[in-house]
């Protein structure tokens, strides 16, 4: 069946690993999706285009959190998530957006090219996020640079992250997008951080994970028979 489903295009979260999960008993979108290479990313979608919605990767459960409806009156612009085993300079994984023509829906894999990288300081923390297509897009499959982009395609996303958190009062610095070269370097960066703090992340989350018994069966009190 998974073979079927592969010959179909469709990768499902169960799919994306042979082995047992790395995160241990239950599947982590950071720690167990396959990142891919620098030409074929997988990417997780954590917020669809178009969404005023703010959802992001829980760390400790691997679940989304409504973290918040935006402040100001702008909406997503591009399908937005993130590159899974890898750790940017903020400590969260690193940031995607990924070009494409309809919204998907969050927590779905795609493959996709990096094409470019828009740098940004958050809240005093380097936050970049990488620009890519999607490969599986016919309207832009073949693009490889983000030369070859509208001008004012680049223009609205550099003005949604300088917008976003102004009714917030929060400080986002946006600087200019730069090629495809310096997204690769940034993403194999950001590899090699995530390789070197890889058994102290897991251990992080296994330690963080739920206790609850369906969750971890050895957590729950043993039952007592009737007492005599």
């Amino acid at each position: 069946a998974r073979e079927r489903e592969r010959e179909r295009g469709c990768v499902c979260v169960w799919c994306v690993r042979e082995e047992l999960p790395l995160s241990g008993e239950t599947m982590n979108a950071w720690h167990d999706v396959e990142v891919g290479d620098c030409e074929e990313l997988n990417v997780v979608v954590e917020i669809p285009k178009g969404s005023k919605t703010k959802y992001e990767l829980d760390t400790k459960t691997g679940l989304l959190r409504v973290n918040r409806v935006l402040y100001s009156s702008v909406r997503y612009p591009a399908n937005y998530g993130f590159i899974p085993q890898t750790l940017g300079e903020d400590e969260e994984p690193l940031d995607v957006l990924v070009v494409m023509q309809e919204p998907v829906y969050p927590l779905s894999i795609l493959r996709a090219r990096p094409i470019g990288v828009m740098g940004m300081i958050d809240c005093g923390l380097r936050d970049d996020k990488v620009i890519c297509v999607h490969l599986d897009d016919p309207s832009c499959s073949s693009l490889t640079s983000v030369d070859e982009l509208q001008r004012h395609q680049l223009e609205e996303l550099r003005r949604f992250f300088m917008d976003y958190k102004r009714l917030e009062k929060k400080e986002v610095v946006v600087n200019e997008i730069q090629g495809p070269e310096v997204a690769s370097t940034i993403i194999k960066e950001a590899m090699e951080r995530y390789q070197k703090q890889k058994e102290e992340l897991l251990e992080q989350y296994t330690r963080d994970l739920p206790t609850a018994s369906h969750v971890h069966p050895e957590a729950s009190p043993a039952k007592q028979g009737p007492s005599s």
